[in-house]
């Protein structure tokens, strides 16, 4: 392999590497700058007044397990966004806590749809489901195309893992840019919940 070879490589293994560390850790920009309305609070979720949110995007699209999906038949009910990747150690972590609280609402008007982004296949995105109980379904997002489709300056997910709490009018109350627990989860998810 000659030296120019060599220096490619290395080059695209760099930003492979950074693109990595970058896309899958804690915290993150809020996003849009200017008078965005949103409000980051001490658990670092940040929230919109019911009356300045913005409408969610088209999520639409194919599930990991090949059937058709769109977030919007939800509507009326509170939908949680979940973006993760099998390849993502905080989505492993935060797995089982989504698990949990969406079967302990599943019943109490609440949907969990994942978004699988980044996984060059379903199979590991299958795996990762089962492996962690996940049952609620997941739109298979491999280039991010749906997470490209949210507004500049709204609530917006901007790394994996990121968390999304949509209204029962079809809008973006909450966003976590980071792992969460079950007590971060219901911190997001109870406010929305309980509004009429």
């Amino acid at each position: 392999m000659s030296t120019r070879s060599r220096a490619v490589l290395l080059t695209a293994a760099a930003a492979a590497a950074a693109l990595t560390l970058s896309a899958c850790g804690k915290g993150g920009i809020s996003g849009g700058g200017g008078d965005t309305n949103f409000v980051t609070g001490d658990n670092g979720i940040d929230t919109v007044p019911a009356g300045k949110r913005a409408a969610a995007p088209d999520l639409s699209g194919k599930t990991i397990d090949g059937k058709a999906l769109d977030v919007a038949d939800y509507k009326g009910k509170v939908v949680v966004i979940n973006v993760w990747g099998s390849w993502c150690g905080p989505c492993r972590n935060e797995a089982r806590y989504f698990a949990k609280v969406s079967e302990e609402y599943k019943d109490k008007g609440v949907q969990f749809v994942g978004i699988n982004t980044r996984d060059t296949s379903t199979t590991p995105a299958l795996a990762f489901e089962r492996d962690h109980g996940v049952e609620y379904p997941s739109l298979y997002d491999p280039t991010g195309k749906l997470m490209l489709r949210f507004k500049k300056g709204t609530l917006n997910p901007q790394l994996v893992p990121s968390t999304l709490v949509i209204d029962r009018k079809g809008k973006v109350a909450a966003r976590a840019l980071e792992a969460l627990d079950d007590t971060g989860l219901l911190d997001m998810l109870k406010p929305v919940l309980a509004e009429k």
